[in-house]
């Protein structure tokens, strides 16, 4: 079973997303590892360094439902179901973003967009499979960075939607 998180202090401020947590009095635990700008995979990247399986590491995507931007928040196992997306915040149609768009509207590069602390609140949606882990991984704000927090911790900090928006 594994330990719970515990809250880290950031020295130096940390990231956006590790501010937001601290400030809402989340536990939560980061992981930091060296990132490889020659993996093809972010996120398996970072379940491969952290010795975790890469059904708790969740990737942060940025869609365009409708003309709005969306966060989806999938395991990086898999893919996102842009259709399941779009219903489960109501819309017609997704599509991925402009990874410079997305950029922009966060404030985080891609491949360390975190759901937290983000530039622009925008509304969120969760892979319901996140329900079945007691912690999950999310990226922290930049590459190499990775923050492990119970999955409800995530969703209200978030307001996100719980739905099944991931693909295997």
């Amino acid at each position: 079973m594994p330990k719970k998180p515990k809250k880290q202090q950031q020295s130096g401020g940390g990231t956006p997303a590790t501010v937001a947590l601290t400030t809402a009095g989340a536990d939560f635990t980061v992981h930091s590892y060296d990132h490889d700008p020659a993996h093809p995979s972010y996120g398996e990247e970072a379940a491969e360094a952290m010795g975790v399986s890469p059904d708790r590491v969740f990737k942060t995507l940025v869609a365009d439902v409708d003309g709005a931007l969306t966060v989806a928040v999938v395991p990086v196992a898999g893919s996102l179901d842009l259709k399941a997306l779009a219903t489960a915040v109501g819309g017609k149609r997704a599509a991925m973003a402009d990874p410079a768009l997305a950029e922009r509207t966060t404030g985080y590069v891609r491949g360390g967009i975190s759901p937290l602390g983000q530039r622009r609140k925008l509304p969120t949606v969760l892979d319901v499979s996140a329900s079945s882990h007691p912690t999950i991984c999310v990226s922290a704000g930049r590459r190499g960075l990775e923050v492990e927090l119970a999955p409800t911790t995530l969703a209200t900090l978030t307001n996100a939607t719980l739905a099944p928006i991931g693909r295997a």
